[in-house]
C-alpha cells in the first residue's frame, strides 16, 4: 500500500525522468552499466549477454564475423575507451565457428565470383580509397583455424593497438556451443578429464 502523501505522477517523473537519461546516456556523460566493450562473433548462437551475466546497457556490444579485430573494431575501441570512459574490452570467440567452415580457396573463389576484379573493389563505401593493397584477400577476410589461437591472438592485437589506452583491460573468452558455456583460450577442459593420469 503507498503513503497516502505519495502522488503517482512522482513515480511517473521517475520513470520518465529515468528513460530520459537511458535516451540521452552519451549527452549527459553517463557510461554504460559496465564500461564494458564486448567483441563477438555475429554468430546467432551466442548469447553475449547472458554468458556475460549483462543485462540490456550494461555494455557496448561489437559483432562481427568472426569476432575478428578489424579496423573497424580498433575505431570503435578507440572511441569508447578515450571518449567514453570504456575501461574494460572482452572478446568473445566460439567452436564450430563459420570462420572455420570453409576451405581458403573456396572463399576466394566465392568471393571472386561476387566482385570480379578485387583489386578495384571498395572495402568501404564511405572511404574509396581504403583498399587492401598488397595484401592477400584472405588476410582481409581473417578466416580461422583454431579457435583458441584466433581468440588469443584477438586479445593481443587489441592490448598492441596504440589507439588503446594501456590501463584498459582486455581479456577474452571461448564461448562452447555444446556446453553453452566460457572459459579461457588453450582451457579445454574435456581434453584434460578424458586422458587418465599418470
Amino acid at each position: 500500500m503507498t503513503d497516502s502523501t505519495d502522488h503517482h505522477h512522482e513515480q511517473v517523473d521517475t520513470t520518465v525522468a529515468e528513460r530520459d537519461d537511458w535516451a540521452r546516456r552519451r549527452r549527459k556523460g553517463i557510461p554504460t552499466g559496465e564500461n564494458l566493450l564486448v567483441i563477438a562473433c555475429m554468430d546467432e548462437r551466442i548469447p553475449v549477454e547472458k554468458a556475460l551475466g549483462l543485462e540490456l546497457g550494461d555494455a557496448q556490444i561489437f559483432r562481427n564475423a568472426g569476432g575478428k579485430v578489424t579496423d573497424d573494431v580498433i575505431r570503435s575501441a578507440a572511441l569508447t575507451t578515450n571518449f567514453f570512459d570504456t575501461d574494460e574490452i572482452i572478446v568473445i570467440n566460439h567452436t564450430d565457428c563459420g570462420m572455420m567452415s570453409a576451405a581458403n580457396e573456396d572463399v576466394r573463389e566465392g568471393l571472386e565470383a561476387q566482385v570480379g576484379d578485387l583489386d578495384s573493389a571498395t572495402l568501404d563505401p564511405s572511404l574509396p580509397e581504403l583498399s587492401i593493397g598488397d595484401a592477400d584477400l584472405l588476410d582481409w577476410v581473417k578466416m580461422t583455424d583454431d579457435i583458441d589461437e584466433a581468440c588469443a591472438a584477438q586479445v593481443e592485437y587489441l592490448r598492441q593497438s596504440e589507439f588503446i589506452p594501456d590501463d584498459v583491460t582486455v581479456s577474452g573468452y571461448v564461448y562452447e556451443v555444446e556446453s553453452g558455456h566460457l572459459r579461457e583460450p588453450n582451457g579445454r577442459i574435456a581434453e584434460e578429464i578424458s586422458e587418465r593420469q599418470a
